[in-house]
């Protein structure tokens, strides 16, 4: 130690800080000399050893393994920050002072080397140095690593790493998904199942619990980092405000008394955003990380849990109750809406005649009405809210899982930050309240006291919010379930002309629900007013008090300090606010996705050990052979709840599946399963697959269905996936080219693909829309069979097929070498056909009991009815071997690829001026001009008297100085000024507002019609190329956007750029040398913000398009549930669910990781600005002279404006995002358009008047550039004619219907009623005919607004019409549980077996009342009884001017048509009256009988009609049958009186007997028992009038009902009248 150091230089060096040797003489500090050469000594020795011990582990970091030299690196670094802490506390904070001087000065030039050397080492070395790449799982290991994984640190920090895909976006016209940086391990499907599901899945071993705390296990490690990182952010938030604090308060004292240097403040301005932001950006990368893993976990957990439940077909409980719908909150969140339609269950429930009272529990909110019962027509009612858990355990489990996968799931990852309420925000509001003291003094309270007392306002405002926001989600609901609903039965309601009444219902519906809208949006006005005026009194308080009580001077530093600060607490409060809200609907997400978890009904194969247990003590496993397929003493319910009882399907009625004794089917055969419709035909091979519960009806109860072999099955309704159609055959199975080729031409598909372009790599569309209702029963068939299961299970299959192809199928097919040796269930109404291959039958009563089993001699003599049915229907024929495939698909065509979904445009850059200009000029209506005068200068103005309030604050503080006495300054003025410049803000604010908020509702209101006007409008082709869900999601999707984001984040764009150009005005007129800084760092925030907008939009594009496929994939799979399970592909769609989960969480993680990019760049760029103004205030050349107040003022509006340069990026990226639903709908306003109508093609008021249909040289084509699919057709069917039209698949049958309708393009001329109909309006057109489609479909609520939804009918007429349909003839008239008006309807007739709608869809085509009736294979699904009752109805129902034309499979529905249309290759081949075809020998129509089971059927009714054309012979044929009728009826008369006379003359002798006997005993005469029975005929006669009951809706109920009589084809009235 040098003997030449003074006492100040010694003193110095020991203590090192000031104020230590205030109590020190020189004389002590001498004596300690010593000592502290002693200690240097030894610091410099320790020093020594620390560095000696880290090079011992730099050099173990290189020689050692990786292990240990990763653990020796991090000492080392470790040890090196030690060293490097210890210089900076001694040599670098001393340069930050005015009083000290570093420790080791001495050293001189070599200190600073040291400390160089030092930072590099422990800070910058080990921040750049790249990791090494671990896989998570070593056993699959990326193929190339996420750079998030081998980033350094440093790169993470900063997220450099993201740069090469931000520059890559700003060269490429769009980032395609292949170019996005691969998934990281952490982040696949699989990897996080393994994680979590052992947490969360009780059948992976997790606890129960809630699933909060589960969450809490899974996430612990992020969770402990996201508390630190707030905390951080809280203590950074505080150096700005701080920081202004001591430069102004360094400006008004000159300086005199500072310890810190200025230099260090003007730091806080640069670090307080800088640090913040980068502990703010890694809490929301860490959140945003856990926000796409939960999405991933709890769609994946959900699946997982929805392969094990039991699918039920639920009902609401009344006409208006709203089925479970997307929930408006969802779908804003999610890019499509593919995912987010309701699904019906695949298997329709059998058995499920009546009326229905379980309520449904909407899985959002929805609105409930009852429906009047009596007399005439049910009239609305008001709405009414169900009782709290009423009929809880009945719910609409589709719609729910689907919502639990989109709302719910968006919920609870939106409640992902409840560490604000625990933490942050408790945290922060202390420290201001104490920073606040620490300055103002006690005052702080009253300010504080001002804020308490105001509290509970935006507290009453924000329940009143909720209010009125519930509401208005009740009402979208109920727009998003009528257009959810219209568009799923669109082309129903192209074909019924109902586009005009549903789009005033739709308008209505828009209405109601912008009303609510607007509320919420003069409710967020006032809250908005409230978050401007209670700053504003909790100043004014405060400074009053501090001022005028306290007589305390106003300073600089104060005021814009505490200002800083009082806005920081107000953000807090209506943050409390926010957030409550969002953790409230995340808790309640969260309590609902456990509840489906915990209580949601499973397979008996996943039931608990105890239930378990008790069916194992009646079953008796050792009974059966395991190769047994069969039941014993066993019955079967749709639910386990409430099983005696059965379970509720569309009506009260419940339904149970018995089988009293054993049933067993024979292996390596085929087994026919027949019965009426609603016998459980279906229920019984849902009871084999386990699908049903299994209720033992005593000991060695069992059923069996041998798995080892495989299982394939096909359901009723054919399910197939939005695949190809080689795709939706093979089913996961590996190609095999020669089993494939036989599978299609043994299934008759072979002709079909031929004639699709792109062969068997054509893919089906959603539900199948590409493929006729036979191609998909024939799809999924081919699918059985080639499937290399041992048993099948075939559910139906015949029913959608014309003659042809189904007696091909059973040729081919069912008798081929595929079949040979397997095991077939066969579920069928085509007895006849079926019959002859089938070894062994099973026959089903109504009542879901076996009516007769065994093979097929053994069943026709044990069932009569089954016997006569034969009788009728099957009748042996050779058929013809010529094949009906002969034409090979084109080898050309299949090079085509197929797809029939186009991809929806994804628009490139930035939003399209079009998109925009269709907003803004909307927004104006007819003022444009007066609308953006008054918008943007009420926001101009409020801006500048917002800058203004700040200024006036310094101007005021700066009187202080001015004046020697505190009192002499007027408080009272100052304040008066302060509060006029806030309420012409308020003012300016509110008059902008409510422009804005009205203009928005306009633009919403005429969009929205636009729209729906366009999709109604459009062409049959254009809804068979676009999914059905991408036109939902528009017009929900994209209209709520349209509401909400679009109109908000262009308000906020505008008003933020607003604010941005005055703090910069603000800035500038201070300190006019900040001009050219300003631009340039406003420039270069928009530089940064364009880049990262290029890639944000084309990212968030990707991930839209990434995010519809997982829940397209959850909705279709769970559509299809029974048919995973029964082919045991669940292991199968699980990996392709973690596949779309993977490809949706790698744009997800890219697309958030891009905001953390901009973000800390702007955030950081906005520091430097600020700090710079600081300095130049300070250390510039007017530093000391400058004002403090103006140097405040320039400071505040600086630190504003930098801190809205971010938030201005991203509200404008927001809103090119959001831009894109613009995008959306003007694409869709746009789209092709049928003929709108015109007054010329207005018809007649008569018209038309009869059914007379021409036809001349009619040619139809299905675009406007494609192939024939009619060929110059011509045919004249007069009015009152019955046609009957027959063709094999593809002949144009279903072409002609839709070219009559002008559904296509067509050629020729069409003449309806004398009027050609392309001169007639399309409504018009229509309106006056009425089809029914093939595939029946049907709308949630009551089985009335089913039958009449615009409420035109009364119920006389519409059980009028459910009578000719044929419905009551498959109930009896005195079960409770038959079907009703009332009864409900689920959504798509899910409640319903295939054959009960089509019934519905008859009535529903009844009661309108059409002079021209097509049935397009209306009856297909319906068995032979039931369909003859049908045609007898509409026989005897329809007038006689009304013209029928029928398109059927079945030659017996349209055999006793007047006239039959034979079709081939879209030609007539044959068209007469059928007595005349069938005379053809090599005829078409005699082939197809001839090749049918039911020639006797299918023969014309012996009685012929008279018509115009008919020759000599026919009419003396027809007198003569004629006359002995006539003969027959006289005898029968006759007879009948003989036995009336007959009756009398006994009555008469026996009442003289006994007049006589009593006579002769002296009684008077008793009554004869015949007396008696006369007696009580005539008075029941009299009270229940043979003619029919009275009822109250004024109709006549038959006293005999032909239901009960299973083989009478004669209607009600007639029977009554009998």
């Amino acid at each position: 130690m040098s003997p030449n150091l003074s006492a100040a230089e010694l003193r110095q060096r020991i203590f090192g800080r000031q104020g230590s040797t205030s109590t020190m003489d020189d004389t002590q500090v001498v004596l300690n000399a010593g000592h502290s050469a002693f200690s240097t000594a030894l610091y410099s020795i320790r020093q020594s050893d620390a560095y000696l011990y880290a090079f011992f582990l730099a050099l173990l970091s290189v020689a050692a393994a990786y292990k240990r030299a990763t653990t020796a690196a991090w000492h080392l670094t470790i040890v090196l920050l030690s060293a490097f802490a210890v210089y900076a506390y001694r040599d670098l904070w001393p340069l930050a002072t005015f009083t000290l001087t570093p420790l080791d000065k001495r050293e001189g030039p070599l200190l600073w080397a040291k400390i160089a050397a030092l930072g590099i080492a422990s800070i910058l070395i080990p921040l750049t140095i790249p990791r090494k790449y671990i896989p998570l799982d070593p056993k699959e290991p990326s193929p190339v690593p996420n750079a998030e994984q081998t980033a350094p640190i440093l790169s993470l920090a900063l997220y450099t790493f993201l740069d090469p895909i931000i520059f890559l976006a700003n060269r490429v016209p769009h980032l395609s998904h292949d170019q996005l940086p691969p998934i990281a391990d952490y982040d696949r499907a699989k990897n996080l199942v393994q994680r979590s599901f052992k947490h969360l899945d009780v059948f992976s071993g997790s606890p129960r619990r809630h699933l909060f705390f589960s969450f809490l296990k899974v996430f612990s490690r992020e969770y402990i980092a996201l508390s630190f990182l707030l905390c951080v952010k809280v203590l950074t938030g505080f150096f700005g405000p701080v920081g202004i604090n001591r430069l102004l308060a360094y400006l008004e004292t000159h300086g005199e008394g500072a310890v810190v240097r200025p230099w260090v403040w003007i730091s806080c301005l640069l670090l307080g955003p800088l640090v913040g932001s980068l502990a703010w950006q890694w809490y929301i990368f860490i959140g945003t990380s856990m926000l796409v893993r939960i999405e991933g976990i709890v769609t994946q957990l959900v699946f997982e849990h929805a392969l094990r439940i039991r699918m039920k077909a639920e009902t609401a409980k009344s006409a208006a109750s709203t089925a479970s719908t997307p929930d408006s909150r969802s779908a804003t969140s999610s890019p499509e809406l593919e995912s987010e339609t309701t699904v019906e269950p695949e298997h329709p429930v059998e058995g499920s005649n009546g009326s229905s009272d379980e309520t449904v529990r909407a899985s959002t909110p929805s609105t409930h009405s009852s429906t009047a019962k009596g007399k005439g027509r049910a009239k609305d009612s008001e709405a009414k809210t169900p009782e709290p858990g009423a009929n809880k355990k009945e719910s609409n489990l589709v719609g729910k899982i689907n919502n639990l996968a989109s709302t719910d799931l968006n919920n609870i990852t939106d409640g992902r930050n409840f560490l604000f309420l625990i933490l942050y925000m408790p945290l922060q509001i202390s420290l201001c309240i104490w920073f606040l003291y620490a300055i103002l003094g006690w005052s702080a309270f009253v300010g504080m006291a001002m804020m308490v007392i105001l509290f509970p306002v935006p507290g009453y405002i924000a329940n009143m919010m909720q209010t009125v926001q519930k509401e208005a989600m009740n009402k979208t609901d109920a727009r998003v379930q009528t257009v959810t609903e219209t568009m799923g039965v669109l082309r129903m309601v192209k074909l019924f002309g109902w586009e005009p009444k549903i789009d005033e219902k739709l308008a209505e519906k828009r209405d109601v629900e912008l009303k609510f809208i607007r509320k919420r949006q003069l409710l967020n006005l006032v809250n908005g007013n409230l978050n401007n005026v209670i700053p504003i009194f909790v100043m004014i308080a405060t400074f009053t008090v501090y001022t005028g009580i306290m007589k305390e001077k106003m300073k600089p530093s104060t005021v814009f300090s505490s200002m800083a600060i009082f806005d920081m607490m107000s953000g807090q409060l209506y943050m409390i606010f926010y957030e409550s809200s969002r953790l409230i609907q995340a808790k309640v997400s969260l309590d609902r996705v456990g509840e489906f978890l915990r209580e949601a009904e499973l397979l008996d194969e996943f039931a608990g050990p105890e239930e378990e247990a008790a069916r194992a003590l009646l079953s008796d496993a050792s009974r059966f052979d395991e190769d047994v397929i069969g039941f014993e003493k066993a019955s079967f319910n749709w639910s386990a709840e409430d099983a005696s009882d059965g379970t509720a399907t569309p009506s009260s009625r419940k339904f149970t599946l018995r089988i009293d004794d054993q049933l067993q089917f024979k292996r390596g055969a085929i087994n026919l399963i027949i019965g009426p419709t609603g016998s459980g035909k279906t229920s019984l091979l849902m009871a084999l697959l386990g699908e049903m519960h299994f209720v033992p009806l005593g000991p060695g109860s069992w059923y069996h269905l041998p798995r080892k072999g495989g299982v394939a099955y096909a359901a009723q309704e054919s399910w197939v996936q939005n695949e190809t159609i080689r795709d939706n055959i093979l089913f996961g199975a590996p190609y095999d080219e020669a089993r494939y080729e036989k599978v299609l031409h043994q299934c008759g598909l072979k002709r079909d693909l031929s004639l699709f372009e792109a062969g068997d790599k054509t893919e089906v569309g959603e539900k199948g829309l590409t493929l006729s209702g036979g191609q998909k029963a024939r799809v999924t068939l081919a699918r059985a069979i080639y499937s290399p299961a041992e048993i099948i299970l075939l559910d139906d299959v015949l029913a959608a097929l014309d003659v042809h192809t189904a007696r091909w199928v059973v040729d081919k097919c069912f008798k081929g070498d595929l079949i040979r040796g397997r095991t077939i269930l066969l579920v069928t109404h085509n007895v006849a056909m079926a019959s002859p291959i089938a070894e062994y039958v099973v026959a089903l009563s109504l009542d879901g009991t076996i009516a007769s089993r065994g093979s097929v001699s053994e069943a026709l003599a044990k069932d009569e009815i089954l016997q006569e049915e034969l009788q009728e229907e099957l009748q042996e024929i050779q058929a013809d071997d010529k094949e009906i495939d002969a034409e090979s698909p084109d080898e050309k065509a299949k090079q085509a690829d197929g797809k029939l979904i186009l991809a929806e445009e994804v628009a490139e850059g930035h939003v399209s001026w079009e998109s925009l200009k269709l907003f803004v000029k909307a927004l104006g209506g007819s003022h444009v001009t007066l609308f953006w005068i008054l918008f943007l200068g009420g926001m101009i103005l409020y801006d500048a008297s917002n800058s203004l309030q700040t200024w006036w604050m310094g101007y005021w503080a700066e009187q202080y100085d001015l004046v020697s006495d505190p009192s002499e300054v007027n408080i009272a003025y100052y304040l008066a000024v302060f509060c006029m410049f806030s309420g012409i803000a308020i003012t300016a604010y509110n008059i902008s507002d409510v422009v804005y908020v009205f203009g928005s509702l306009r633009a919403s209101k005429s969009i929205h019609r636009r729209l729906m006007q366009s999709v109604l409008g459009t062409t049959l082709r254009w809804l068979d190329t676009t999914p059905t869900s991408r036109v939902i999601a528009r017009c929900t999707q994209d209209i709520r956007a349209l509401d909400g984001p679009v109109a908000n984040t262009l308000s906020g764009v505008m008003s933020m750029s607003i604010s941005m150009l005055i703090k910069l005005g603000a800035v500038v007129v201070v300190t006019p040398v900040f001009l050219i800084p300003g631009v340039f760092v406003f420039a270069l925030g928009g530089w940064c913000g364009q880049i990262y907008m290029r890639a944000q939009i084309a990212v968030k594009r990707e991930m839209s398009n990434a995010k519809a496929p997982v829940l397209g994939h959850f909705g279709a799979a769970i559509a299809g549930l029974t048919s995973i399970r029964a082919y045991g592909a669940q292991a199968a769609f699980r990996e392709e669910s973690y596949k779309r989960i993977d490809r949706y969480t790698r744009s997800a993680r890219t697309f958030y990781n891009l905001n953390r990019w901009v973000s800390l760049r702007i955030d950081t760029l906005g520091g430097v600005f600020a700090s710079a103004l600081g300095a130049w205030l300070i250390y510039g050349p007017k530093g000391s002279t400058a004002l403090p107040s103006n140097t405040g003022f320039s400071l505040t509006m600086a630190v504003g404006f930098s801190g809205m340069i971010l938030w201005w990026v991203r509200i404008l990226n927001e809103f090119e995002i959001q831009g894109n639903s613009l995008e959306r709908i003007l694409a869709y306003i746009k789209i092709e358009q049928e003929p709108k109508s015109t007054k010329d093609g207005v018809p007649p008021a008569y018209w038309p008047a009869s059914g007379d249909l021409r036809v001349e040289k009619l040619s139809a084509r299905y675009s406007e550039d494609g192939p024939k699919v009619l060929h110059d057709v011509s045919f004249h069917i007069q009015s009152g004619e019955r046609v009957g039209v027959v063709g094999r698949t593809g002949s144009g049958k279903s072409s002609l219907t839709l070219a009559l309708l002008r559904c296509i393009f067509t050629e020729g001329t069409v003449y309806y009623d004398g009027l050609p109909t392309s001169s007639v309006n399309l409504e018009a057109l229509r309106s006056s005919i009425t089809i029914i489609p093939q595939m029946p479909e049907l709308l949630s609520g009551t089985l009335r607004e089913n039958l009449d939804p615009f409420d035109q009918y009364d119920d006389a007429t519409l059980n009028s019409a459910l009578r000719a349909a044929g419905l009551f003839s498959l109930q009896a008239e005195d079960d409770e549980s038959r079907v009703t008006l009332d009864s409900a309807i689920a959504s798509g007739g899910g409640n319903l077996s295939v054959g009960q709608r089509q019934i519905l869809a008859l009535a529903r085509a009844i009661v309108r009342g059409s002079k021209l009736l097509i049935l397009d294979e209306a009856t297909s699904a319906i068995d032979y009884e039931t369909d003859t009752i049908i045609q007898s109805s509409l026989r005897n129902e329809l007038k006689g001017d009304v013209t029928l034309i029928t398109i059927a499979h079945r030659l017996q529905t349209i055999m006793d048509a007047d006239k039959i249309m034979v079709l081939d290759a879209g030609r007539i081949v044959e068209f007469g009256r059928p007595s005349e075809l069938l005379k053809i020998g090599d005829g078409r129509l005699r082939s197809l009988v001839d090749e049918s089971g039911d020639k006797e059927s299918a023969t014309p009714l012996p009685l012929p009609i008279i018509t115009t054309d008919a020759d000599d012979d026919e009419i003396l044929t027809a007198i003569a049958i004629a006359a002995v009728y006539f003969l027959w009826g006289v005898a029968f008369v006759l007879f009948v009186v003989a036995t009336i006379r007959l009756y009398i003359a006994i009555e008469t002798w026996c009442e003289r007997r006994a007049a006589a006997a009593a006579a002769s005993r002296g009684r008077s005469k008793p009554p004869s028992a015949w007396s008696q029975t006369k007696r009580f005929f005539k008075s029941w006669q009299k009270t229940r009038n043979w003619g029919g009951v009275s009822m109250e809706d004024g109709e006549r109920e038959p006293l005999w009902n032909p239901s009960a009589s299973t083989n009478s084809n004669v209607d009600s009235e007639e029977a009554g009248n009998r």
